[in-house]
Order: structure tokens, then sequence, then C-alpha cells
């Protein structure tokens, strides 16, 4: 597991780095809000630590921008003890947790691992098709960190194609899927719908995340590579 430290004060970033590496966790360390966004965006890491006085781009400003680009890292803020706005801000700017300075390390470390438990239950929600995530529970789609608004057949349709990934879906099968009653269903619509998707989750036409094989149905070919969709 890889663990984001985005600290201004050295010494107190040098500290927590050793204290988390000895925990045997991978550790990545930097203290500039901008450079955390960037480390965030390219890199996998299980959880981040933020402080929110970060000079430059603050860490309220960076956990924002973390959720709206579709980030579900688990965050713990570090705040100063006697800034009950500080905490209230963190956690409603998108943290999962916070911990005033100045703390104990054990309680860092039990911090820590919490998040990384509740991090580990909700990840079986998320399915991750290279730059595709869609979170099952909340039903809400992410296509290279922007989110995608869906109609509630569209995103049916997305997510039985990405369960079913590399696997070529028939029109039939996709008709049943999305229809319960018989005298409801019209395959035509499965055509619509995949012209829908196609627009919203590719824009620009650089991706084809959708696939036609004539004759036989429908693919999603974000692979991420080359591997069936899985839960993060």
């Amino acid at each position: 597991m890889r663990i984001l430290i985005v600290e201004d004060e050295v010494i107190l970033r040098r500290q927590l780095a050793t204290r988390i590496s000895a925990a045997g966790y991978g550790v990545q360390e930097t203290g500039d809000g901008h450079e955390g966004l960037y480390l965030a965006g390219e890199y996998p890491f299980d959880a981040a630590i933020i402080d929110l006085g970060l000079p430059g781009l603050s860490g309220l400003d960076l956990i924002r921008r973390l959720r709206a680009q579709g980030s579900l890292l688990p965050i713990l803020v570090l705040t100063a003890r006697d800034r009950w706005q500080d905490r209230v801000a963190g956690l409603e700017a998108g943290a999962d947790d916070y911990l005033g300075k100045p703390f104990q390390p054990e309680e860092l470390a039990a911090r820590l691992r919490a998040l990384l438990r509740r991090a580990a239950r909700s990840a079986t929600a998320l399915l991750v098709c290279g730059p595709l995530r869609i979170d099952t529970d909340a039903r809400q789609v992410w296509m290279e960190g922007r989110a995608v608004e869906l109609t509630a057949y569209e995103y049916r349709l997305l997510e039985h194609l990405a369960r079913q990934r590399p696997r070529v879906v028939s029109k039939l099968q996709l008709t049943d899927h999305l229809y319960a009653e018989a005298d409801e269903r019209d395959s035509n619509v499965v055509e619509v719908l995949v012209g829908r998707l196609r627009r919203k989750l590719d824009p620009n036409g650089r991706l084809h995340p959708i696939e036609t094989r004539r004759g036989q149905g429908y693919r999603l070919t974000l692979d991420g590579g080359g591997q069936d969709a899985q839960t993060a």
C-alpha cells in the first residue's frame, strides 16, 4: 500500500514518512499542494494525509479539486487542535477523517488503519475499466476524472457492459437486462443508448469506448491492460 503525504512542515513531513514507512507502507511526500494534486492524479495511492495549511494551493482547495475530479482517495487531514472550524471545513470539502496537531504517533497509525479498512470495504462497489470508474453503490460514473451524468437506463447498460468486459454482449442480452417486462422491450433503444453513452463518455472521439460487433453485439473496449473489469 502507498500513502501520499502533503505537508509543508519539513520536519513533521519527514517524521510522518519515517513512521508510516516503518509500519510497512510505501510513502510519497511533498510540501506543495499543486504537486500533491499532480501526484494524486498520476500515481495510485491507497490514502493521503493532507495538511490544511499548505502554501499556494491550500489543503482545502486540494481536497476540493480531487473530489471534483472524481477521486475517491481516502483522505486524512491534519489540523490545528484549537481550530474546530478547520476540522469542519476539511470534512465538508471531502476529507474522510481529521487529526489535530500535535498528535500521538499511535493515534495517527490507528486512524490511518481505520481509514484503509473503510476504503477496503467500500472498494467492492467500484468498477475500474482503464480511465472509466463506476461507483455501483452511488451509481456515479467518472471518465478520466470527469464526472459523467447518465440517465438510469444509460447507467444500467454501461454497468452491464463493464461487468461483462471484455466479452461481447448481444443486443438481446442488453435488452433483457434493461427491461423486466417482455411487453416493454424495444431492441432499438439499445442502439440509442449506446450512441448516447459514446457521446457522453468520449465527446472528443478519442477513446472509442464501446465497440459494435456487427451481428454479435457490443463490447466495452476500455481495458487499461486487457483484463476483465476489476473492483478497485
